[in-house]
């Protein structure tokens, strides 16, 4: 995905959810973290092979996905 170089989808792996590149983590992980007061140099303790640069990224692919508008049926059907 363009300008999310340290984002990785692989249907092999995690199910094909969003990964931080060469890893396991979720892109879901890294969210529920940050949600629950993780701090990034927590994370990064906590996963040493994962960058700040990821943690950041994460929190930007998810705020991009926030953009979306979704209508519910019953306005479709309008």
């Amino acid at each position: 995905m363009p300008g999310f170089e340290r984002i990785t989808f692989n249907p092999n792996v995690m199910g094909g959810r969003a990964c931080i590149r060469d890893t396991r983590v979720s892109v879901s992980l890294i969210l529920n973290l940050v949600a629950n007061g993780t701090t990034i140099p927590e994370i990064v303790a906590a996963y040493p092979y994962l960058e700040p640069e990821d943690i950041q990224q994460a929190l930007r692919y998810a705020a991009l996905l926030t953009e979306e508008a979704v209508y519910s049926l019953e306005q479709v059907a309008a």
